[in-house]
């Protein structure tokens, strides 16, 4: 390295530790899509639960990533990208998918600058692989400065001694990677700080609020690009600028390596802030407040039908009732609009002041979701009337109120269902297809009919049919020297003939066998690709973080046409589950059993769950599939998201999306695909779940 570069690097970084107090901080992604300046990192951290996602790039190297905050301090990133002409102009590409991880190790102070370690590409193919140590440091309320040292692609260009090697020799060299060893990706690369260490920085100029200049020294010596003749790599100097179209959308343009012209986009946005103004919902009614001389109380079967007409018009349905010496009345009821069951509960309470007799002085809340009572919860009525207009009224309310397992149906007078049994509707439907082999999106759309049937509560028949309008072939499919049924991988054959297609078609029941016992059967076609039965038991107390649950599934693969006939594979499944939920929102599951290629291990997951609805958590599956066999990918793993509807129209809604972003679907690891596994509708009603989670909105 030229002593002119040293000398460079180390000014700057004695700029950082002297700089001022921050006062605007730039939060700006970089085109590899995460906090930086152009193609190299700074040490920037979002905002907590920030989700970023970044395309950008230049003619022959493109990327989509994935960034989510986990922790104030913690980041991950998973990446599609697509690198042309991999071995040289006039030969074929490749898709590679990798995953970082980001820890903030220092935040700024008025002395200290924030400085971060993180590991890029640490899981994958390892064409993108690199570590850094970095840090950023507010120097006016318009500059920032950043530096930072780093090895494998950021310790490529004039690259020096690693000095970790005076601890071990191991970090000395680098080995260098057996591209055939790992052309299937998805392992650890290892090699973690070792070989030679390069120094990058750069300094980022905020012009205006929307308009930010950077310059940038770049370690990364794009050696295997600028051997192929992919990249002209004239210059270590990039220069380029970050213009905010509007909050939450930032355009990128650059000049890279004194050759390439790129560009990139990125969309962010943060689940802890509303996208529309809440409140849009129908206002509840007040709380009636009894006068203090109560009159004797009155029969409640007279106003039967206004109670159950003045539920109905607020989104829930009363199932039953009972009124105990006319002081205590039992309501089990379902919620068919709110995504909490604590802000159902504060219509239902609400309600039934202004119904029923004074002389009713307490209420226990039975809310039922397809059929089974959830919990049962005790709030005195005065209680109601001292706290709906007080300052943290909502805490005090769930500190007087009591909740326990709902108890038997024993005593409830049940009410006439106003609900037609049969129902149905028809209208279109588009799914996102992304990182399906080598297309990274695609879009299936088309018209879809959905029909339902309610025998009783908790018997439900239902059904999806499907006619797609794409004529969009899925991605070839991907060569494996497993001898694995093709349970998954066969999925781009299903529904190709362009006729109709029936999705679903399900017999459930659910019950409750035993206190803090839920039960579920599922017989029929259960999902797009298999069908058969399906039955599941679930321990999970009212006030227990902890569940337990096991799953036992006898299936068999369907024909191509999705119609009514079968495949000649059939298997048995099953896994023993257990759930925890931890502080923060974060959510943890795992599952043992066998899987639907007959394979035998575990899946692993966390989820991070947000009182609004938002959900975004990882999982990975490992079994008895050795990873070379497994094919590309080496194990099954993928992030998924669940976003609530009423985030953005504000309305109320129980309307979900939820989005897998599996890095490959292969057929190890597979699990049978169940609507209505019991433990989120179950965790929806609890006081160690969403119930709990969300009593603030018992008064909304």
């Amino acid at each position: 390295m030229q002593i002119r570069q040293i000398l460079a690097s180390g000014t700057a970084l004695m700029a950082l530790l002297a700089g001022n107090t921050a006062m605007g901080q730039d939060l700006s992604y970089n085109l590899y899509g995460v906090p930086g300046l152009i193609d190299t990192p700074n040490a920037r951290m979002a905002p907590d639960a920030e989700i970023a996602a970044t395309i950008g790039g230049f003619v022959l190297q493109q990327r989509g990533s994935f960034t989510f905050q986990l922790l104030p301090n913690l980041s991950g990133t998973f990446r599609y990208a697509g690198i042309d002409q991999e071995d040289g102009p006039g030969t074929d590409g490749t898709f590679d998918r990798s995953f970082d991880l980001r820890y903030r190790l220092i935040q700024e102070t008025d002395l200290l600058p924030d400085v971060a370690i993180g590991l890029q590409d640490f899981l994958g193919t390892g064409d993108l692989s690199a570590e850094y140590i970095v840090a950023t440091k507010t120097i006016t309320d318009r500059i920032d400065v950043t530096a930072g040292l780093g090895w494998g692609r950021l310790g490529s260009r004039d690259g020096i001694s690693n000095p970790l090697g005076a601890l071990d020799s191991y970090f000395d060299t680098r080995p260098v990677r057996d591209k055939s060893e790992y052309e299937e990706g998805g392992t650890v690369t290892g090699d973690f700080f070792r070989g030679d260490m390069g120094v990058f920085g750069g300094i980022t100029y905020r012009y205006s609020d929307k308009l930010t200049l950077k310059a940038e020294y770049s370690s990364d010596g794009y050696v295997s690009e600028t051997d192929n003749g992919t990249l002209d790599n004239r210059s270590p100097i990039n220069v380029g600028l970050n213009y905010t179209y509007k909050p939450g959308l930032d355009l990128q343009l650059a000049y890279l390596y004194g050759s390439e012209l790129a560009a990139g986009a990125t969309l962010t946005l943060n689940p802890r802030v509303r996208q529309s103004p809440g409140g849009r919902e129908t206002a509840p009614p007040p709380v009636r407040v009894r006068p203090a001389d109560l009159a004797a109380a009155a029969s409640w079967g007279t106003d039967e039908k206004t109670l159950i007409q003045t539920l109905k018009d607020a989104g829930i349905t009363l199932n039953g009732y009972d009124v105990t010496a006319d002081t205590v009345a039992r309501v089990r009821y379902t919620n068919t609009t709110f995504r909490s069951e604590a802000q159902a509960m504060g219509r239902v309470a609400r309600i039934l002041s202004a119904q029923l007799p004074a002389a009713v002085e307490t209420f226990v809340l039975e809310p039922q979701q397809r059929g089974i009572p959830l919990q049962a919860t005790t709030i005195q009525r005065r209680d109601l009337e001292t706290q709906e207009n007080r300052a943290r009224g909502a805490e005090a309310l769930a500190q007087s109120s009591i909740t326990r397992d709902a108890g038997p149906s024993t005593g409830l007078s049940y009410t006439p269902d106003l609900e037609p049994a049969f129902t149905w509707g028809i209208g279109p439907y588009a799914k996102l297809i992304v990182f399906n082999g080598d297309a990274p999106v695609q879009i299936d759309g088309g018209i879809e009919l959905k029909a339902r049937y309610t025998f009783a509560p908790n018997i439900i028949a239902k059904g999806v049919v499907r006619q797609s309008l794409r004529d969009l072939p899925l991605a070839d499919e991907t060569e494996t020297e497993n001898d694995l049924q093709n349970v998954r991988t066969d999925g781009r054959y299903y529904g190709q003939d362009g006729n109709p297609v029936i999705q679903t078609l399900t017999l459930a029941h659910y019950g409750r066998p035993g206190a803090d016992l839920y039960s579920r059967v599922t017989a029929g076609y259960i999902e797009d690709m298999h069908g058969g039965i399906s039955s599941e038991l679930l321990w999970k107390p009212v006030d227990s973080r902890l569940a337990v649950g096991a799953e036992v599934n006898y299936t068999a693969q369907r024909d191509y046409d999705q119609l009514f006939t079968f495949q000649d594979y059939d298997v048995v499944t099953g896994h023993v589950s257990g759930y925890y939920s931890f502080d923060n929102g974060f959510h943890a599951q795992v599952d043992v059993g066998r899987y639907l290629a007959g394979d035998w291990g575990a899946t692993f997951g966390l989820d991070r769950e947000f009182d609004n609805g938002w959900r975004v958590g990882a999982y990975f599956t490992l079994t008895d599939v050795p990873f070379d066999e497994f094919g590309e990918g080496s194990f099954d793993k993928g992030i998924r998201i669940t976003v609530p509807n009423d985030f953005f129209i504000g309305n109320a809604t129980q309307d979900k999306v939820n989005t897998n972003l599996q890095s490959l679907q292969r057929d190890g690891g597979a699990r049978l695909n169940v609507d209505g596994r019991l433990y989120d509708i179950v965790r929806d009603g609890h006081t160690a779940g969403r119930f709990g989670d969300t009593f603030g909105r018992f008064w909304r």
